[in-house]
């Protein structure tokens, strides 16, 4: 769109943190964990330090045959040192290939060979536990962060050699690879060019400023293997905005953390803001300076927003939600204030950002689409990856003339704002939307964490439910809250840690479903 190409000449990661050390050298970044790659820095960064951390990586990649244009997975234990090593990548004109580490060994194997020997960066540990031997045969060379493996070079070996010259490739060309969600399967291989994420840079930043007027403390709970993580990052380092980057969303953790720091401005995935709604009852308000919450790609319950919004002591705190998608970045953006009611409509998530990005709905029957009968939500945006590398068709299949499909079905209000009410896959016939029915139980049910209603295997809705510490549901509480609302089977109480999640913490509907099936009536 125009004003995502007016000057858009990439993100240029390689050169991120030493262009933002140029700016802010003293600016700080906070960990919640040591980094494998430099223990010895600690948990309390300079901007300068991480800078020359990136430049020392990518040097120690040059001197092990990394070269330009060629792809490198990375695929290790959680750590921020994840994404430096992106940006070490990145810097050295390779690209990037980021592999969650909660994706099992045979997925990581099945990337690989699409990603056709690619050179590998891992750790002892995640040889020894989860990846199986045929990455060795995949992968150009497997290279170690940490331990050591007979098969692989570690990384330290390299340490001191002379420093490698950034490397600026084309804009237009690949600059990063992530994975999408695999909610439905085996995740897609998701290229991103520089300018594709400048693009989606560019709206993000614009939707802040006007709030965000004065330097505020940023922490972040992203996926290291999210394309947000890159956005965010950049919008915050070139600020000078101090950032706290947390690996751990235990919402223990972030309290103790947040009670000390104080953090101005919260990005983090719609799940994790669900587990922090219980920093709202800490008697040392956690939340109390957070003038700005920032969600991420998926619309969030209204109860969260309300409790989080409540938490805060500033005078005008905003909750910003961000539907996106991996594939084409943020599309549509709402925000809200302490006035919404934890009843509130979940389902409509805004509007396109103005001269950015656009959206329509489609109609899957030839009739208009409304909220009694949903259409194709789909969207348009210079953020959009330029391919699956290695499934160009099914990429093909999402587009039309420019429309991509976001696999979401919703409609639009006539003050223009997008409702967001399933997943294509999700649909149960006769049902409504099991979105806002989730909405509907959680504003009514304090002691819910998680609810998923999915088709049982009569087809027949089935609410999976999560509850606080893992008490017994409270059965009539859950009969007066479901009267009125679409018939549905007796509820099915699991820990939320057992129900299977993305790298995002989203919940994988269609596998838990399978679960469901295969544990049978009663479980």
């Amino acid at each position: 769109m125009l004003l995502q190409r007016i000057g858009n000449h990439g993100i240029r990661l390689g050169t991120l943190f030493e262009r933002a050390a140029s700016r802010h050298p003293a600016n700080v970044l906070v960990l919640d964990h040591d980094l494998d790659l430099a223990r010895d820095l600690g948990r309390r960064v300079t901007v300068a330090e991480l800078a020359d951390l990136v430049a020392e990586q990518a040097s120690r990649l040059w001197a092990a045959t990394v070269r330009p244009g060629e792809r490198v997975v990375v695929h290790k234990s959680d750590s921020f040192d994840i994404t430096l090593l992106a940006c070490a990548i990145s810097r050295i004109g390779a690209v990037p290939v980021l592999l969650s580490p909660q994706l099992d060994g045979e997925t990581v194997a099945e990337l690989m060979r699409r990603a056709e020997r690619p050179h590998l960066i891992t750790d002892q540990a995640t040889l020894d536990e989860s990846l199986p031997e045929t990455v060795f045969d995949l992968a150009e060379s497997v290279l170690l962060t940490s331990g050591h493996h007979d098969r692989a070079v570690e990384l330290e070996n390299f340490a001191g050699a002379p420093r490698a010259a950034p490397l600026t490739r084309p804009a237009d060309h690949p600059a990063l690879i992530t994975h999408t969600s695999g909610t439905t399967g085996i995740p897609k291989l998701a290229v991103h060019t520089g300018k594709t994420l400048q693009a989606r840079y560019r709206p993000q930043r614009l939707a802040i400023e006007p709030f965000i007027r004065k330097r505020e403390i940023i922490a972040m709970h992203v996926s290291f293997v999210h394309s947000r993580l890159f956005t965010a990052l950049a919008i915050s380092l070139l600020k000078g905005f101090p950032i706290v980057v947390l690996s751990d969303s235990d919402p223990v953790r972030a309290a103790d953390l947040f009670a000390r720091i104080r953090p101005g401005i919260l990005e983090a995935h719609p799940n994790t803001f669900m587990r922090w709604e219980s920093l709202a009852d800490d008697p040392r308000e956690p939340l109390s300076n957070v003038k700005l919450f920032s969600s991420t790609f998926d619309a969030i319950h209204p109860r969260t927003v309300h409790r989080l919004l409540h938490a805060s002591r500033r005078r005008a705190p905003l909750f910003g939600q961000l539907y996106g998608q991996s594939e084409v970045g943020p599309t549509v953006v709402r925000a809200f204030t302490r006035r919404r009611a934890p009843k509130a409509d979940g389902r409509c998530v805004g509007r396109p950002f103005p001269g950015m990005t656009d959206v329509r709905v489609v109609s899957r029957d030839g009739q208009p689409p409304s909220e009694s009968n949903p259409g194709y939500i789909e969207v348009r945006s210079d953020g959009r990856i330029k391919t699956y590398l290695g499934e160009p068709e099914r990429y093909a299949q999402q587009l039309s003339d420019g429309w991509w499909r976001m696999g979401d079905v919703g409609y639009q209000s006539k003050w223009g704002c997008l409702h967001l009410l399933d997943r294509e896959v999700d649909l149960i016939p006769e049902f409504g939307s099991t979105l806002a029915v989730e909405d509907t139980l959680f504003a009514k049910l304090d002691e819910l964490t998680e609810v998923i209603i999915i088709p049982g295997a009569n087809g027949t809705a089935v609410p999976v439910v999560c509850t606080k510490d893992d008490k017994p549901l409270d059965r009539e509480a859950w009969r007066r809250a479901v009267a009125g609302l679409p018939a549905m089977a007796e509820p099915v109480q699991w820990s939320l840690a057992d129900l299977p999640q993305t790298a995002t913490t989203k919940i994988k509907r269609l596998e838990l479903a399978k679960r469901l099936t295969a544990a049978g009536p009663g479980d």
